[in-house]
């Protein structure tokens, strides 16, 4: 997020952040949608912070909705920017997994450890291919998952510079953080994300490659209050271009 920094500034938003476990300099350890909602409260509470809107992209959607179904009243607003739901229930969405995952997949509920473990080696190339790159290679390597748009938002060197910085910071541990992440929302999600009474605020592309706009039609359609933004001809990283607009949408 140091992108939106000066963004966040205008607006008098506060944002605060943290890698989960395995990430950047967050020891590894087991994890799942539940305890990081545990996490996010003990931050607000050693901050001093009593309520707060969430706000997750990609991978860091299904925790933003899971903090306000175990949160309740503390959270006001939920951010979904490119995130995905509930793989067993986003109709398409298992059909997508590649032949790891669904392996991976495959393992649970019974052996969350070892399907971690498999779908972590999915994210194995990754963390070979950036050990060493530059921010621009970075993009570079993600150039097949991009859409056309997602490529000309790369083409701003602040963007390239935060998705590259982000990407080598994430993986410096290894893959234990993604193997994770995917048990948390590929598998079955610990939370029932149809009880969120919170205003849910979603925002996706119609051309993402990496996450369909079907798992944000199924939220809209399956979350008692919310509401989809689905930009035409737009990919994976609206994030970054209305940065300004989500702030404001989850703060007014």
């Amino acid at each position: 997020m140091a992108f939106a920094d000066e963004l966040a500034a205008e607006q008098a938003v506060r944002i605060v952040s943290f890698d989960r476990p395995g990430y950047g300099g967050s020891p590894p350890v087991a994890f799942g949608l539940v305890s990081i909602s545990h996490d996010v409260a003990a931050i607000a509470d050693a901050l001093g912070i009593d309520r707060f809107a969430t706000l997750g992209q990609s991978g860091g959607g299904p925790f933003s909705l899971a903090a306000a179904a175990v949160l309740g009243d503390r959270v006001t607003r939920v951010g979904v920017a490119s995130g995905g739901g509930p793989f067993e229930l986003v109709p398409g969405a298992l059909e997508s997994l590649d032949d790891n995952d669904t392996a991976a997949l495959a393992l649970l509920p019974d052996d969350p450890v070892a399907s971690a473990s498999r779908f972590a080696a999915g994210f194995d190339p990754l963390v070979a291919m950036f050990s060493d790159a530059s921010p621009a290679e970075i993009v570079a390597g993600f150039s097949g998952m991009l859409s056309e748009h997602d490529r000309a938002v790369m083409q701003d060197e602040r963007f390239t510079q935060a998705l590259g910085e982000t990407m080598t910071e994430a993986l410096r541990q290894g893959s234990s953080g993604g193997g994770w992440d995917n048990v948390a929302w590929v598998g079955p999600w610990e939370i029932d994300p149809t009880m969120i009474d919170r205003p849910v605020l979603l925002w996706y592309g119609d051309e993402d490659r990496m996450c369909s706009p079907s798992h944000g039609v199924w939220l809209r359609d399956n979350l008692p209050d919310a509401q989809l933004v689905l930009r035409q001809g737009e990919g994976h990283l609206g994030f970054m271009e209305h940065t300004s607009e989500m702030l404001a949408a989850l703060t007014s």
